[in-house]
């Protein structure tokens, strides 16, 4: 039992890592927080909306794919 607890920890904190590490470069690339040319931004005094239509679609894609490729994998 612990030591699934741990592994579980370790997976994890390396997810976290790697979110962390992503935030960072794609700060460095996108620093007004737009990425692709899909992405709605209205600013108005004291309001801004943000709604990352082609950001979601793509992460979307990439995320399946990711988990398709495991499932297959696993198989």
């Amino acid at each position: 039992m612990m030591e699934q607890m741990g592994r579980v920890l370790i997976i994890v904190g390396a997810v976290a890592l790697a979110a962390g590490v992503l935030l960072v470069v794609l700060g460095r690339f996108a620093p007004e927080g737009r990425l692709l040319p899909g992405d709605i931004v209205i600013r108005r005094p004291g309001f801004t909306l943000y709604l990352p239509l082609a950001t979601m679609i793509v992460l979307s894609l990439a995320l399946s794919g990711l988990m398709w490729l495991i499932a297959y994998l696993r198989r």
